[in-house]
């Protein structure tokens, strides 16, 4: 059975359902695909710039463009949709919060061999997270047609609760199909990488990711997107960035500062650790919710 596809009016929920199972799922024609030539048309230059991967894994002949947020506009409203963020909140909801975990266009040249499957969870030194307990919720953005001889993203389905370090052959994944404006959203802990591109032509996704925010961030956004950007930026986008606490007595500037106050002075809800009551009761409910 393939990958479930959902309408851009069904109810997160629903989506979090689908990840939960098969560990991917696809919302097709979320945005119109002259947003996805917008964002191509923002992005070309540093695309073009982008020199191809160092290795196997990255791909000797994929591009991988990241700082989305200072270089495309159009790039920070798909950061921020509703109903994707609806998913990864609610996905990730046993944490106190989530951020913004890094942002990319991956684009898979014709030649392209198809890429180890793996975990993007892995980035995390390997750290061995309990099966259940979902730490990523993952985005790519069809910037063109995703088909299975372009390189479409490939996925074993229901991969979620198996273990660590294993390996699978292409004939245990199937490719996300979809269409430009679609979507694939897909946890950190399924099994998955991208397609051999045995077309003419290069595929084109935006890789957008969210993590909960006691872990450290794959792109740096402090770094990636300038300060003088930084500060022209809504709020919303910043704490999601990162420029928030991401739990109790986590992520605060010099004196127990709202880290918010770096970039828009004035900004913040005041100085403090955080609320500890609301904290342990969040722990109390997310440790009865983890699978025994």
């Amino acid at each position: 059975m393939p990958l479930q596809h959902f309408t851009a009016d069904s109810e997160p929920t629903e989506i979090v359902e689908a990840l939960s199972r098969d560990g991917g799922a696809i919302i097709d024609s979320l945005v119109d695909p002259s947003v996805m030539d917008q964002a191509r048309a923002e992005l070309e230059p540093f695309i073009e710039a982008t020199p191809p991967g160092s290795d196997e894994f990255s791909g000797h002949t994929t591009k991988r463009t990241g700082a989305l947020i200072a270089r495309s506009t159009t790039c920070r409203d798909l950061v921020m949709n509703p109903m994707v963020r609806g998913t990864a909140g609610e996905l990730l909801a046993h944490a106190t919060s989530y951020q913004l975990h890094l942002t990319q266009v991956i684009a898979i040249g014709p030649g392209s061999e198809p890429q180890l499957i793996h975990r993007d969870q892995w980035a995390f030194d390997f750290f061995p997270f309990p099966k259940g307990y979902e730490v990523q919720c993952n985005t790519i953005w069809a910037m063109t047609d995703f088909t299975e001889e372009n390189g479409a993203t490939r996925i074993v389905r229901g991969s979620t609760q198996l273990d660590d370090r294993l390996k699978f052959s292409l004939e245990d994944t199937e490719p996300a199909e979809m269409t430009k404006g679609s979507v694939l959203m897909y946890t950190g802990s399924v099994y998955h990488g991208g397609g051999a591109n045995r077309s003419d032509q290069t595929r084109y996704g935006v890789n957008i990711t969210y993590n909960v925010s006691w872990l450290r961030q794959e792109e740096n956004q402090y770094l990636s997107v300038p300060h003088d950007v930084a500060a022209t930026l809504p709020i919303d986008l910043l704490r999601l960035m990162g420029y928030a606490k991401g739990a109790y007595a986590l992520g605060y500037i010099d004196d127990v500062r709202d880290p918010i106050e770096a970039v828009r002075p004035g900004a913040g809800k005041g100085a403090g650790l955080g609320e500890l009551d609301d904290t342990i009761e969040r722990v109390e409910l997310r440790d009865a919710q983890l699978p025994e």
